[in-house]
């Protein structure tokens, strides 16, 4: 079937089975952070034999949720139907060669569940109940893992692929793929934070000879204060977000400097300057972005800040025609005081989208972060409220316009109809003029339409703003993990590419990159991009280098103790190597006092009553074998009487013969 025949099938309601194309694997499995080299990086294992390992995992899901259940039976912590059985039947899918790609398996398992929910709607809540056991049953691989070192370079890291239409898919790892299926459960698994932790830190780094491997920064515990004094340290997520907080507040500080003051003459002072030199490497950046990444990283914070530096660039727009018009002698309202202030006029406009932008910086807060997914699933579910809006918008306005051209077939009065129609979905309607207006159906429609608005639609946009946020407050802590795990995995970049952030990126584009990338060496313009990236880092890598110093003592106290390297000594691990709960005989009562947790009550008393069952059984039997050997012994007893009667009786008879004789 041709794609513009599919396309409209599926437009109009007719294509019952959706199609799947490479599109929606794309889209899937699309890294999250921008890829500037579009090199083909291979899954270390066999494709088909990932293929293969995801459904055999597939079947083992299927059958052991055979029908649909309560998501509780599925996610509670000693779960009748994710057992341990289940978990070492799924870790036996790989086998023990390719057992480090069962939890990427699984994550893709998820994806084909979530895709037969959608295919298969009769069937919805059994798959997503399925998908759902896929992601416990991952958490529970990933957190009985006891080797950090293959749980973190193996299964988390390793990059591994399928097969998709008889074509070999990109490989992509856990890490970015529950990122991309937005899989909160296996994103709130310890071994997974452990992962993310060690990428925001910069102790697990890409590889530069192979960027599908990750490598651990290996003088994360040198102590010497010069090695950490490194430009390529600024690859670190931790600092890239904490450079571009500064430089966010100092935008924020250049804009109020800029708007605050205002130059009657036109003129560009030294603030005005910096601010739009700082906006236009945003706007590189995002250019940059946008070319070597494709349109799937567009969002809501891109949407607002293209409207930021739109408005900025028009402000900038009309001061350069401002400049052109000659100065209004002794100090008159002429052509360039009137662009001038017309120019801070888009300036003023431009203030909310500059402390809103701020946000975006302070999602590593868990406050901000979890107040900013709120944000998120708020503005997706308002696009069914803005759907219902417009429809009703359209219907009536229509309707309006019929009337007023009907009364003297002139289209005069749009403006009043516009604005009244925009009042009242601001709950402040103007009846008033419409009681003339095609009496008397205009005032009639005006109140339907009212109340569609006031009180139909603005309830079910409340309704799913509720929902939204009762939603996201139930897993607070879950999403937060996650705008945290996919901003880490952002500041990820290719070990090749030197790190830029916007405004100096502008020194990158014009003052190095344009003048010396095309003729010099590559170690030679390495050289030079350190250099460069060393004085315009250079208060941020002191501090980095200090903090680093001082962290690398920490981990050699760590080693020395035998914990890991982030190990933090709390409140009540200080003196907890100077009690022995086995010697004083503590352990005896703790498990005497506590209660058996990973069975229900209820069959625990079921076992108990079984096994009483089973010894009054044996009880039964035993008490019938002593009855039976009882009588058996009485019944001998009596033969053996009736026996000796008669010889008694043989003997007197022959006596009595004897003596006859």
């Amino acid at each position: 079937m041709p794609a513009r025949s599919r396309t409209w099938r599926g437009f109009l309601g007719w294509d019952h089975h959706q199609r799947r194309d490479h599109h929606d694997w794309w889209h899937e499995r699309r890294r999250l952070l921008p890829r500037y080299h579009e090199e083909e990086i291979q899954s270390t294992i066999s494709p088909k034999e990932v293929t293969k390992i995801a459904l055999r995992l597939h079947h083992l899901v299927g059958e052991c949720v055979p029908c649909e259940l309560e998501e509780s039976q599925i996610t509670k912590p000693h779960s009748s139907v994710i057992t341990s059985k289940v978990v070492k039947a799924a870790k036996e899918s790989g086998g023990r060669e390719h057992r480090a790609c069962v939890v990427f398996c699984l994550l893709v398992c998820k994806r084909w569940f979530k895709r037969q929910s959608l295919v298969e709607l009769w069937d919805a809540g059994l798959h997503s109940v399925r998908a759902i056991a896929c992601e416990v049953i991952a958490k529970k691989i990933i957190e009985e893992e006891d080797d950090t070192n293959y749980l973190l370079h193996h299964v988390l890291l390793r990059r591994y692929s399928i097969v998709l239409d008889g074509e070999e898919m990109p490989a992509a790892n856990v890490i970015e793929r529950a990122v991309d299926l937005h899989a909160l459960r296996v994103i709130g698994s310890s071994g997974y934070q452990k992962c993310i932790n060690y990428l925001w830190r910069g102790w697990l780094i890409q590889d530069e000879n192979d960027p599908s491997n990750f490598v651990d920064y290996g003088d994360k515990d040198n102590t010497d204060f010069l090695v950490h004094l490194d430009p390529d340290r600024m690859r670190t997520p931790k600092y890239q977000n904490a450079f571009q907080l500064i430089i966010s507040f100092v935008y924020l500080g250049l804009y109020t400097g800029a708007v605050n003051t205002i130059n009657r003459d036109g003129d560009l002072d030294l603030v005005e300057g910096l601010l739009y030199t700082f906006t236009l490497g945003f706007i590189f950046d995002e250019l940059t972005k946008f070319w070597k990444a494709g349109y799937h990283i567009l969002g809501f914070w891109n949407a607002l800040n293209g409207t930021l530096y739109s408005l900025l660039m028009v402000s900038l727009a009309l001061r350069f025609v401002a400049f052109s018009k000659p100065q209004a002698p002794d100090g008159s309202w002429g052509e360039r005081q009137m662009f001038n202030e017309m120019s801070y006029n888009f300036l003023a406009c431009s203030a909310p989208f500059f402390w809103i932008r701020l946000l975006l910086y302070l999602d590593t807060f868990r406050f901000f972060g979890a107040m900013l997914v709120v944000l998120q699933v708020m503005m997706k579910e308002s696009i069914i409220f803005f759907a219902l809006l417009i429809i009703i918008i359209i219907g009536f306005l229509q309707a309006f316009i019929g009337l007023d051209y009907a009364e003297d077939y002139v289209l005069g009065d749009i403006t009043f109809i516009c604005q009244a129609m925009l009042n009242s979905v601001m709950q402040s309607p103007d009846f008033s003029g419409f009681e003339k207006f095609g009496h008397p159906f205009g005032i009639i429609l005006y109140y339907f339409f009212t109340f569609i608005v006031m009180v139909i639609l603005l309830n079910v946009l409340i309704a799913l703003y509720n929902s939204a946020y009762e939603d996201t407050y139930d897993n607070a802590d879950d999403e937060f993990l996650a705008i945290f795990s996919q901003k880490t995995m952002q500041f990820v970049r290719a070990p090749d590419e030197n790190v830029y952030i916007a405004p100096f990126n502008l020194i990158e584009i014009f003052l190095v990159a344009l003048p010396f990338e095309w003729w010099m060496e590559k170690k030679k313009y390495e050289r030079l991009n350190d250099i460069v990236m060393g004085i315009i880092y250079s208060p941020l890598l002191l501090i980095a280098a200090i903090s680093e110093t001082r962290t690398a003592g920490e981990i050699r106290a760590n080693r020395l103790r035998g914990e890991d390297d982030d190990d933090v000594v709390e409140e009540w691990e200080q003196m907890a190597s100077e009690v022995d709960f086995e010697r004083d005989g503590w352990n005896k009562t703790v498990e005497a006092a506590k209660a058996n947790v990973e069975e229900e009550p209820a069959v625990l008393e079921t076992r108990k009553l079984r096994a009483e069952v089973e010894e009054l059984k044996r009880m039964l039997v035993d008490l019938g074998k002593a009855v039976g050997a009882s009588k058996g012994g009485e019944g001998e007893s009596a033969k053996r009487g009736a026996g000796h009667d008669e010889d008694k009786g043989w003997e007197s008879g022959a006596v009595t013969q004897v003596s006859e004789e």
